[in-house]
């Protein structure tokens, strides 16, 4: 504790944090939720001296907005994809990783490199390897198409090419391009904290197993997934609000248009939907898609905070 006659320090020194919370991260919550509850709310024109009145006319039309469902579905089913998979597949890593001796500090770094890589770049790296290059007519004039890395190996087992990304690309194509990046650039960090709570398990409960002759498919599900809850359940919650805020690694691919060329907007998402209501100069009706995406995420973390208080072991 620190002495009441030298609190005025401590408070000193906490002083320029506490501004640039309060200036970047405080006033900018409030002002959102003021622009929310002015109806049409447009920056410019408040500027010019307009005033707008007090109602949910924002929210609604959000609501009503004929993207908005498309945009919320592409956000959830996003999300509910990639956290199950990217977790359960850091966990394995994690586990692989803490069992090894030999190169775990250069293997620990090269799963740990994705984290530290621009997520733009990461993405246009994906677009390369999904991409179909291009196509030209052979020597008996039969059309050869010059596939990415992934549909060469497809051809390679015997496959046909995949339109993964381009003009008259499916649906699920796009989907399955979008969750194979999410989860490669989540597992870094993921198996980062799960590698760290494993190292902190007590070496006696394995060395106890190991006498009794426990088969290690029940010492993984009994031993190293109970102690390591609590950090599941952080890696999961996080995993999730991330998952809801998805928005540069569909830019890293598909470029600002949000989906192929002929399906502009195709994979938007709630993020995506609040910039284009920026971009309009409409910062009444961005403001009431970033509380109600607020919303969503404060249900689904709830949500996972009750099933923690019965699963996770501290």
């Amino acid at each position: 504790m620190v002495d009441n006659k030298q609190q005025w320090k401590a408070w000193l020194y906490l002083a320029p944090a506490i501004v640039l919370l309060l200036v970047f991260t405080v006033w900018p919550i409030i002002n959102t939720v003021r622009m929310a509850f002015l109806e049409n709310y447009k920056g410019l024109e408040a500027a010019a001296g307009v005033q707008f009145s007090f109602g949910v006319g924002n929210f609604l039309k959000v609501i009503k907005y004929n993207r908005f469902i498309q945009c919320l579905q592409n956000t959830c089913l996003l999300c509910f994809l990639t956290v199950p998979i990217s977790t359960m597949l850091a966990l394995l890593i994690a586990v692989a990783l803490n069992s090894i001796k030999f190169l775990q500090k250069g293997l620990q770094t090269i799963f740990f490199l994705p984290y530290v890589t621009n997520s733009i770049a990461i993405g246009m790296v994906f677009a390369a390897m999904f991409n179909i290059v291009g196509s030209f007519y052979g020597t008996e004039n039969e059309l050869i198409v010059t596939a990415g890395i992934i549909n060469n190996v497809i051809e390679f087992f015997g496959g046909t090419h995949i339109n993964w990304i381009n003009v008259g690309s499916e649906y699920w194509a796009n989907i399955f391009v979008m969750t194979v990046y999410i989860v490669w650039n989540a597992l870094p960090f993921k198996i980062l904290v799960l590698l760290g709570g494993l190292q902190g398990i007590n070496k006696q409960y394995y060395d106890a197993a190991k006498v009794d002759g426990t088969p290690r498919r029940r010492v993984f599900t009994r031993i190293t997934v109970p102690l390591l809850s609590p950090m599941l359940a952080y890696v999961v919650i996080t995993g999730f609000i991330g998952g809801f805020k998805e928005y540069t690694s569909i830019v890293g691919i598909f470029g600002e248009n949000m989906g192929p060329p002929d399906a502009a907007g195709r994979l938007n998402t709630m993020v995506g939907f609040i910039y284009d209501a920026l971009s309009q100069n409409n910062q009444g009706r961005a403001s009431a898609a970033a509380l109600i995406l607020f919303g969503i995420i404060l249900l689904v973390t709830l949500f996972n905070n009750q099933v923690i208080k019965k699963h996770v072991h501290y």
